[in-house]
C-alpha cells in the first residue's frame, strides 16, 4: 500500500506537535509504558508511536483518546458541560447556511 503524504501549514504543524506531546508528557505522569498506552487506546504500538511523534497520518480519534486517557483536556473534563457546549454548537450550525458558496466576483473593469 501506497504511502500518503500528508502536508500541513506551520501552525498545524505545530499545533499537532504540542497535542502530541501533551499526550507523551500525561503518558509518562500516569507512569504507563507506550505499550500499555496503545493496548488501552487499542491501537498498535507503531500507531503509538507515530502518535508521539506529531504524525498527521494518524486519525483524529486516536489523538483525541489517547488524549482523554492521560488526562489531557481537550475542551471540559465535565461530561454534562461537554453535551451542552455540543448542543450549543448544533444550534449554531442550524443558522447557517447548509453549505459555502463561492462570493459572486465584482465585474472586472477593464475601461481605461
Amino acid at each position: 500500500m501506497k504511502t500518503r503524504h500528508v502536508t500541513l501549514s506551520p501552525k498545524a504543524s505545530f499545533s499537532l506537535s504540542l497535542f502530541a506531546g501533551l499526550i507523551e508528557e500525561g503518558r509518562l505522569r500516569k507512569g504507563w509504558t507506550r505499550d500499555e498506552l496503545a493496548d488501552r487506546v487499542g491501537v498498535g504500538i507503531v500507531t503509538l508511536r507515530q502518535v508521539a511523534k506529531g504524525s498527521p497520518r494518524v486519525a483524529i480519534g486516536t489523538y483525541f483518546e489517547a488524549a482523554a486517557l492521560v488526562g489531557v483536556s481537550l475542551f471540559t473534563d465535565n461530561l454534562d458541560t461537554l453535551k451542552r457546549e455540543h448542543a450549543t454548537q448544533r444550534e449554531r450550525l442550524t443558522l447557517l447556511p447548509k453549505r459555502a458558496r463561492r462570493q459572486p466576483q465584482d465585474p472586472i473593469d477593464d475601461d481605461f
